[in-house]
């Protein structure tokens, strides 16, 4: 697959490929003044090739290929013998093998006059620079317009200086090593320091090498911006001097398209979410602002259709990327029509799923992901760290979805930019005036109209797409279902929900199923005789089970592993508070309760202590109270019945004495009201009330 004495350049240093075996292949740093061929594993090398991390470029040691020197010239013979000097070497099938090749060096030294460090020399520069006899030719430097070589001690290159009297100075191979390293240390950085402030750390550098030199003799800043120019390549620069994230993010070529890799409609869906530039209102008090709302979109990656959405004020996470697939999988008619938006299934015939989602990392990870791996064969793929550039469609239709919505909404609570907002001056957003439900309408509308009429400018057709095709989403859409593998797959709703359920562990005991501290009865268990309240009973310590966040009364049992199969669960009367409750606000009334458990555990464990500090004092007061006893401790014990009768009778008398208090004779005020009923007056007066017996009255 890769060809001998290719170029590669992996993480900003270029690599040659010198031979090839069956599991890998001998390559060398070029680059590198101690460099010797080293050995990579096939895979390896191709999986670093496939993702980009391992790019082919240009062979900086080309033009010697073209460089043609007289047979008798001194160039070329002493070319030619130091080819023959290593030739035993470079033409061994095992040249990289540091054993065999430490043998060939010492027979060379042996029977030449020769340092092994001049072998080495010549051995690297014959690998470095395309395994040809002119790889060897000395003192390879820049070439004139004949393509002969300029030997270093001639006259100086470039253009002569027009303000000074000096010549200047001929850049020699210890000047170039200096550019390098300051280069390499100030330039190549992802500080990005600038020309100028490189070249003055090489001028102090060189003068306190040369500190008798004169200024004129100093290299210009204008050779050192050459030899920048000349010596690193464009993409070797901002590939160094940009953050690594970055570059393979917004800056790295782009060796093909999206479509070029899918294989028509539904064979990936892309998903991802952003914050809405602007705040809302609450939906059940229009005085509420509650901020920045939620949207997810799902996109079908070929047709550019949007397949799928959630509105909310629920984070990232998976269960809210799953309430969007779900979206995405069912049909959306329904959903329109919550909203007063009319629309037939044909206006948006995105019903089915996926063959493979593509997401970022935290919301599609996890075994919660197995069940659409393994159960509805969906191919789940997750974007690297910091790469939202892989999923560029989603990305880019935030930006168009949110272009549509702006220009209406600049003085309804839209977020403004700095500029915009100075110090002291209006908030943006006191003038939201848009609630949930009304957002969630302007997006839904603009999904349809994206959908149906949106002209997708820069997409690149399929060789067979008919020219007169409008590139349209939903053209396309239909286009692929007609004349690709048709990768759409039917699903029942309800099993799809039921697996796409977040999943919680919940332990069992004869008080019932617990799941975040909230108690179910389910009648299969009861059935079994989990819940009855007996040590020798045998039950499943913990259950898996699905819930929905809207709805607490109720939850799923997945009694068996690696199966949809369930069992509904019911609130029992032991948490009968939450009936009714979502799980927000089940989670929401368990933390206040928290919070007025741990405030009421502070005050109980003062006034315990408070208790604790007044028995004590009792209980000291008493014990200086007690006079020994001059009676004998088995007396004591002896005459404990006695004393009991003793203080009983005590106890009796001092009841009696208060008895008798509250027993003394008292006026009794009778409520001035009679049960006669008079007919008539004369009835009344032959009747007196209690009033006039007690008192005398008439």
């Amino acid at each position: 697959m890769l060809r001998i004495n290719d170029v590669y350049e992996n993480q900003g240093t270029k690599f040659r490929i010198l031979s090839e075996f069956a599991s890998g292949y001998i390559w060398i740093n070029i680059e590198s003044e101690a460099a010797l061929p080293e050995y990579i594993e096939y895979s390896l090398l191709i999986e670093l090739v496939e993702q980009g991390e391992c790019l082919l470029v240009d062979d900086p040691f080309k033009d010697l290929a073209s460089v043609i020197e007289e047979s008798k010239s001194k160039n070329a013979i002493k070319r030619d013998e130091n080819f023959q000097l290593i030739q035993p070497i470079v033409t061994h099938a095992e040249f990289h093998n540091p054993n065999i090749r430490g043998n060939l060096i010492n027979t060379i030294l042996a029977n030449h006059k020769v340092t092994k460090q001049t072998i080495y020399r010549l051995l690297r520069r014959y690998w470095q620079r395309g395994q040809i006899p002119n790889a060897l030719l000395p003192a390879y430097t820049s070439k004139r317009k004949d393509g002969k070589e300029r030997q270093v001690g001639e006259k100086k290159l470039g253009r002569p200086r027009i303000y000074s009297e000096k010549e200047g100075i001929t850049l020699d191979d210890n000047i170039k090593r200096l550019f390098r390293q300051v280069i390499s240390k100030y330039l190549l950085t992802k500080e990005k320091t600038t020309i100028s402030y490189a070249y003055r750390k090489f001028q102090s550098i060189y003068q306190s090498l040369y500190p008798e030199s004169q200024n004129e003799n100093i290299p210009t800043i204008w050779q050192f911006k050459y030899f920048y120019d000349k010596e690193y390549s464009q993409s070797e620069k901002i590939f160094q001097r940009t953050n690594k994230k970055i570059y393979n993010k917004d800056i790295r070529q782009l060796k093909s398209t999206i479509n070029a890799h899918i294989l028509g409609t539904g064979s990936k869906y892309e998903i991802d979410a952003t914050i809405a530039d602007i705040y809302l209102l609450s939906d059940s008090d229009r005085q509420s602002i509650v901020g920045r709302p939620i949207v997810y979109l799902v996109v079908d990656s070929f047709s550019r259709m949007v397949a799928g959405f959630y509105i909310g004020f629920e984070s990232p996470s998976y269960v809210t990327a799953m309430q969007a697939f779900k979206n995405a999988a069912i049909d959306k008619t329904e959903i329109c029509k919550k909203f007063d938006i009319e629309i037939s299934s044909e206006d948006w015939p995105c019903i089915g799923l996926p063959e493979a989602i593509l997401a970022d990392r935290g919301e599609l990870l996890g075994s919660q992901v197995e069940t659409l791996e393994k159960n509805f064969s969906i191919r789940i793929e997750n974007t690297s760290a910091y790469r939202g550039d892989m999923k560029g469609i989603v990305e880019r239709y935030f930006r168009t979805i949110q272009a549509k919505f702006k220009p209406f909404t600049a003085n309804h609570g839209l977020v403004q930019g700095a500029k915009e907002v100075r110090r002291g001056g209006h908030d943006y957003r006191h003038d939201a005036t848009l609630t949930i439900s009304d957002f969630t309408k302007i997006i839904l509308n603009s999904i349809l109209i994206h959908n149906n009429t949106q002209q997708l400018v820069k997409y690149d057709r399929e060789a067979d797409m008919p020219p007169d095709m409008p590139l349209i989403p939903i053209e396309i859409w239909n286009w692929g279902i007609q004349n690709r593998t048709g990768k759409l797959r039917a699903v029942d709703v309800d099993v799809l929900s039921v697996a796409l359920l977040p999943r919680q562990k919940a332990t069992l005991s004869d008080l019932g199923l617990k799941v975040f501290g909230v108690y179910y009865q389910c009648k299969e268990i009861a059935e079994k005789g989990w819940l009855h309240r007996k040590s020798s009973v045998n039950r499943p310590k913990s259950f898996q089970v699905g819930y929905e966040l809207g709805d607490a009364s109720k939850v799923y049992i997945f009694y068996e592993d690696n199966s949809l199969n369930y069992w509904e669960a019911t609130l029992s009367d032991r948490s009968r508070e939450f009936e009714g409750c979502s799980w927000w606000e089940v989670w929401q009334i368990q933390a206040i309760q928290k919070s007025t458990t741990a405030k009421q555990s502070i005050k109980s464990g003062l006034a315990l202590a408070e208790l604790e500090k007044q028995n004590l004092e009792i209980l000291e007061r008493a014990k200086k109270l007690r006079n020994p006893s001059q009676d004998t401790k088995r007396n004591q014990i002896g005459k404990i019945n006695h004393n009991r009768n003793a203080e009983r009778d005590n106890e009796r008398n001092t009841i009696k004495k208060a008895a008798s208090k509250e027993n003394a004779p008292k006026l009794k005020i009778i409520n001035n009201k009679t049960n006669v009923q008079p007919n008539n007056e004369e009835l009344a007066l032959e009747n007196p009330t209690y009033n006039s017996l007690l008192y005398g009255e008439e």
